[in-house]
């Protein structure tokens, strides 16, 4: 009998790289006939880069702003301010330059636009079955952990300590501007850790419950091209070429987010961001040979084929020596993980979505709390 299966493709219209993002982004923005364009842009980079700003001069009268009141995890405030500012300058697109928290932001105000509602909860936990947006971002990612790929976000209640999330067809980017030199100025253990990020990526979109041949081939070889990407920016953080290798393996290594379900090491990653202030990329650091260790028995082929593409013997050893080549935390402890946390990380994680979905079924917090203490 034969298997059958599905795929979303994400209504992303356009790639664009090898020149200056902001030379792509304005013919972007010309393009789409734009009037009421918000610039949105982390606050670390609009420190070090002109480029954001730059962008708001050229736009003239069409710019309806600079808004970097952004903070990591997409913490509700932070949402409702730009959709505040958003809805009031009247805004047809966004601009977004950054990693995963300006991103995942504007998708979530997108959401509420689209929704029509001012309570970022509304659009949180369900499937928004809606046409396709009347804004659009175009975004102009600086670090490597994907958000710019998919039609999902994470949203954090700072009073809960829960990350909740938001779906949504056409709230991720509709062109995305891959530009190495804006990337240089990315703290290089950012540039890393998100790296590590889009590896968790394709580790489990090719152990899936739900593989499909497309996501697996982009998948396996994201494993061949990010890692000589990621040694190679290490010890050379100006190699732009190299740089650019590491975005457009990302592509690749993204093509399974939220379209395959994914596993645990994402699932409690999401839970540690909000509990313990992790950074996603650490979370995958830590937890995903832990993962593909306690899954190993229900992923055994699929972890073959992930520590060939390594270069390991198996594939949990293969992202370790990864993270430690990049001198990244290996371990829960030391990546700021209190041992009293972990109780609250596991309880709070036994709900997420690819918790639910991990190979080997997680039954109980005790479960949970069975792969922190190994990857603690």
């Amino acid at each position: 009998m034969t298997k059958s299966g599905s795929y979303n493709f994400t209504p992303q219209e356009r790639m664009r790289w090898g020149m200056r993002a902001l030379d792509a982004l304005i013919e972007e923005i010309e393009r789409r006939g734009s009037a009421r364009v918000l610039v949105v842009v982390s606050p670390s980079l609009r420190r070090v880069s002109g480029q954001p700003d730059e962008l708001a001069e050229q736009l003239g009268d069409k710019c309806a702003g600079v808004f970097d009141a952004l903070k990591p995890h997409t913490p509700i405030p932070c949402v409702k301010t730009l959709h505040e500012a958003a809805m009031a300058e009247q805004v047809d697109l966004f601009v977004t330059f950054g990693g995963g928290t300006p991103i995942d932001t504007v998708k979530i105000v997108i959401a509420m636009m689209t929704a029509d509602t001012s309570n970022p909860m509304d659009v949180a936990n369900q499937v928004n079955d809606w046409a396709l947006p009347t804004v659009r971002q175009i975004a102009a990612p600086t670090t490597l952990s994907g958000a710019e790929f998919s039609d999902l976000a994470g949203l954090t209640d700072p009073e809960t300590r829960i990350k909740h999330g938001v779906m949504g067809r056409g709230i991720g980017p509709a062109c995305v501007v891959l530009d190495p030199e804006l990337t240089l100025h990315t703290p290089l253990d950012l540039w890393t850790s998100t790296g590590l990020r889009a590896v968790d990526h394709a580790v489990e979109t090719l152990c899936s419950v739900a593989p499909t041949p497309y996501t697996d081939a982009l998948a396996l070889e994201a494993l061949r091209n990010l890692p000589l990407a990621l040694r190679a920016t290490h010890h050379d953080p100006n190699n732009k070429q190299r740089r650019l290798d590491a975005q457009l393996a990302v592509w690749m290594a993204s093509a399974g987010l939220d379209r395959t379900p994914y596993g645990a090491s994402h699932g409690i990653g999401h839970q540690l961001g909000a509990v313990a202030g992790m950074p996603h990329g650490v979370c995958s650091c830590t937890m995903l040979p832990a993962v593909l260790e306690w899954n190993h028995a229900h992923t055994e082929s699929e972890q073959v084929r992930i520590a060939n593409a390594l270069g390991s013997d198996t594939a949990a050893n293969g992202v370790r020596g990864l993270v430690t080549d990049l001198g990244l935390p290996a371990r829960l402890s030391e990546a700021g993980v209190r041992r009293d946390q972990l109780t609250e990380v596991a309880e709070k994680s036994l709900a997420n979505r690819w918790v639910r979905t991990n190979p080997r079924p997680i039954g109980s917090a005790d479960d949970i709390l069975e792969i922190l203490e190994a990857a603690f």
